[in-house]
């Protein structure tokens, strides 16, 4: 590639991250003003706003790599951005239908899109870039776009919600992913789409069970707080889930071609998906929690809590490119325990504030801090699976580390929401800290785990760090 079809190839492969992130701050930041277009709608409910999409992001995301690996990066990555356009314009009709179901169905498919998106736009950087310096730079530039999404989605979302009407916020961002899409299409190289030599069969068993365990445990742990864990169809719902995963497990070790191939898992890959789940899950309550303080507490309009956060993009920023030194001057293990004490000291900061400060004291601490542990932890752990899967495997490598970060923030969020419904609380402000301290309690395991993983890292390798 030329130079400037290089940027532009990164551009576009990067943005996906851009425009997943702002598809979760384009709900979030006016879902009071979505919420009263449907009527009386619990706190519950409208968590399924958030909760759906993270959700089919997390849960297809892992069959997305797997058909980027079998029918060409490109087409899927293509089809992905056709596929978020088309459902992110259906959601701006649930405006018109007056339907809570409606719109919570739409999201869920709008997810599916980013699951595309995302692992094929990894795995074609995995293609493109032998280990070194260019690939730990791209890696860190996805990462980076994370924060600036979510802000430019929260920052629309409020805009259309306060200025004109919620809707034309989805279908502008509709509008968006066509363009991209069609953008991919004349500017990535064609040897990203060419199919291998010899492809396996997709494993459909395993696709169907995974897909059905990995939703229906999601949909017991946020339907838990909103109509009580005593309730049968609940816990039978959670059952049932456990059970498909399990026969998961088992039709996998048999597979000829397995959707996930156990053989390629290690503890040092264990380790790396439980930092990221543990990290980003803590992550999702405290974005969720954080703006509900600012809205509900502090009376903060949609388009306030957008420009509060949009510190982050800058700290996004910084913190990619400290993580791009890092990674080629510190062990990544170092880079990845790291990343979850940046977690756990931007949770605590902003736990512990009260209502009547002043922005600047603990909020923008904060916001500054979070970034650190969202570009720090992912590109750290991508680049750990890409370096440790074989070259026909990069799109099941860019898959586990986005499902395991997409996944995790929807079942914290329902975390999250039981401890908010049955720890003892008083008031509003109580009630929203007893759901911050779940997740300080989840990046607190991730420090334990983090130091775990750096001491093991450095009594059987040493010092080591990436080639650069």
């Amino acid at each position: 590639m030329s130079t400037m079809r290089e940027v532009l190839f990164v551009g576009i492969c990067a943005v996906s991250h851009l425009m997943t992130q702002a598809a979760l701050g384009q709900a979030l930041a006016p879902i009071d003003i979505i919420a009263r277009d449907f009527g009386n709608v619990t706190p519950g409910e409208q968590s399924w706003f958030i909760a759906a999409y993270s959700l089919t992001v997390g849960t297809f995301i892992m069959i997305s790599g797997r058909l980027g690996d079998i029918f060409g990066h490109k087409r899927v990555f293509a089809v992905g951005y056709a596929w978020l356009g088309c459902w992110s314009c259906f959601a701006g009709f649930g405006g018109y239908t007056k339907d809570q179901i409606f719109f919570d169905v739409c999201r869920a498919m709008q997810g599916i899109g980013p699951a595309l998106l995302m692992p094929n736009a990894l795995a074609m950087f995995g293609r493109a870039y032998p280990p070194g310096i260019r690939k730990n730079i791209v890696f860190s530039i996805f990462g980076a776009l994370a924060p600036a999404g979510f802000v430019i989605g929260a920052t629309s979302g409020g805009f259309f919600a306060q200025i004109a009407w919620w809707p034309w916020a989805f279908w502008s961002y509709g509008i968006t992913a066509f363009l991209l899409g069609a953008l991919s299409l004349l500017i990535i190289p064609t040897e990203l789409s060419i199919r291998p030599a010899r492809r396996p069969r997709f494993d459909w068993t395993g696709s169907l069970l995974v897909v059905a365990g990995l939703v229906l445990v999601n949909v017991a742990f946020n339907n838990g707080p909103l109509y009580g864990w005593g309730v049968a169809h609940v816990y039978f719902v959670l059952i049932i889930g456990l059970m498909c995963l399990g026969a998961f497990v088992w039709v996998e070790l048999r597979a000829v071609n397995p959707l996930l191939p156990f053989h390629a898992m290690n503890s040092t890959v264990g380790y790396v998906l439980a930092l990221v789940g543990v990290g980003w899950g803590s992550f999702g309550i405290w974005v969720f929690y954080n703006i509900r303080f600012l809205q509900l507490l502090r009376r903060a309009s949609p388009l306030s809590v957008a420009a509060q956060y949009c510190p982050a993009i800058i700290a996004g920023l910084i913190a990619a490119g400290i993580t791009g030194f890092m990674l080629t001057h510190t062990p990544v293990s170092f880079v990845m325990m790291v990343s979850m004490v940046a977690f756990l000291v931007g949770i605590i900061v902003a736990c512990f504030q009260p209502v009547q400060q002043v922005y600047w004291a603990q909020t923008f601490v904060s916001i500054v801090i979070m970034p650190f542990g969202m570009d720090m932890s992912f590109p750290a752990a991508t680049l750990i699976l890409s370096n440790h899967m074989p070259r026909e495997h990069q799109g099941l490598a860019a898959s586990l580390v986005n499902t395991v970060v997409n996944y995790s923030i929807s079942i914290a969020l329902g975390v999250a929401a039981t401890v908010e419904v049955y720890a003892p609380y008083a008031d509003l402000m109580e009630q929203s800290r007893n759901a911050f301290y779940s997740a300080i309690g989840l990046s607190g395991l991730g420090v334990v785990l983090g130091i775990m993983f750096f001491s093991k890292t450095i009594l059987k390798e040493g010092w080591v760090v990436l080639d650069h």
